[in-house]
């Protein structure tokens, strides 16, 4: 009996007929088509073919489910793990003051956020750095002016988690996806703890038209940057207020936007090569923590061997603008896996 069982199995005609069911061997066509549209692997995406009688939009739906489900559980089991690795990520929208924006006007609208995982292989992932500069994109894309003192202001993590996930290089498309359910279906990818740490945002309204001496500007800077993306390990914002007669006849300049570009660069990257802790000095604090009193490196030139308080006042003065119209008004420095 169980030889004429054998002989059965390997019967080549009744091989055949166990083959010929439409939904039991997806074509290699369906198979690449369903990968190109969600980067599953292989086994994955025969799977979702075969569970969807190979229906492309079904297995979509199936892989959807599915990676909620699975990413749910993987999410709960990794939940008490350690993630100290990861990426600072800026999205700037806008940078301030323009010839464009009014008599010295110009808003500012961007966002800095901290994405944690457990290994910097994970960090570096492609689908790890996207997501980071997705987060921060959406940030700065949401956030609006809020009543507050100061200039770079906490966003509620919340808020931003329940945000729908905005795409930084394709801002048109849509999707259903939200922060944190983005940061769920990484985790499912990947099989790390995700999280995200913290996010602040630059929202100011443009100057008044009224006010026109006085302009806002943003710089920006990002150590170690990974994938040519802008994020890196050590991040940092910087508000800069400029201050001169007819301020918006040098921000039409071409020559004073390049110069003012160069010079935010310079004052972020300050902030991130030293230990910079303030703007001004504060008594018993260590010398070199105050960004004023550190030799203005960055800048290159005359400026390394004068302290940024220096630099900034000769910039100034090069600039045409008013007595102290070069000010640092806030900044904000990260480092991955910092101690709050």
């Amino acid at each position: 009996m169980l030889s004429s069982r054998i002989t059965r199995l390997s019967s080549p005609r009744k091989a055949s007929r166990a083959y010929s069911t439409p939904s039991s061997k997806p074509s290699l066509q369906l198979v690449a088509q369903l990968r190109k549209l969600t980067e599953v692997s292989i086994s994955k995406a025969r799977e979702a073919l075969v569970a969807s009688n190979n229906d492309v939009n079904a297995a979509l739906r199936w892989l959807e489910e599915d990676l909620a489900t699975s990413g749910a559980r993987k999410a709960a089991k990794v939940e008490g793990r350690d993630a100290r690795e990861g990426l600072v990520s800026v999205s700037v929208l806008s940078s301030g003051s323009t010839a464009n924006s009014g008599l010295g006007g110009g808003g500012i609208r961007a966002a800095m956020i901290e994405l944690n995982c457990e290994t910097d292989f994970v960090g570096r992932n492609t689908l790890f750095t996207q997501l980071a500069a997705d987060i921060a994109h959406t940030a700065a894309f949401i956030s609006e002016p809020v009543e507050s003192d100061r200039l770079i202001n906490s966003c509620p993590l919340d808020v931003l988690n329940d945000a729908p996930l905005l795409s930084r290089t394709n801002p048109q498309s849509h999707s259903s996806s939200t922060v944190s359910s983005s940061i769920r279906d990484l985790i499912a990818k990947v099989g790390e703890k995700v999280s995200l740490k913290r996010a602040v945002t630059v929202v100011q309204s443009p100057l008044s038209q009224h006010t026109t001496e006085l302009g806002l500007r943003l710089g920006s800077y990002l150590h170690g940057s990974v994938n040519s993306t802008p994020q890196g390990r050590i991040g940092a914002l910087a508000v800069i207020g400029l201050k001169a007669q007819k301020l918006s006849n040098r921000l039409s300049s071409e020559a004073f936007m390049r110069d003012i570009e160069r010079l935010e660069r310079a004052v972020a990257r300050q902030i991130v090569g030293f230990e910079t802790k303030s703007i001004q000095s504060f008594p018993g604090e260590a010398d070199g923590m105050a960004l004023y009193d550190q030799p203005f490196m960055m800048l290159g030139g005359d400026a390394a061997n004068e302290t940024v308080r220096t630099g900034l006042d000769k910039w100034g003065q090069e600039h045409g603008l008013l007595e102290g119209g070069v000010e640092v008004l806030e900044f904000a420095k990260w480092t991955v896996g910092d101690v709050e």
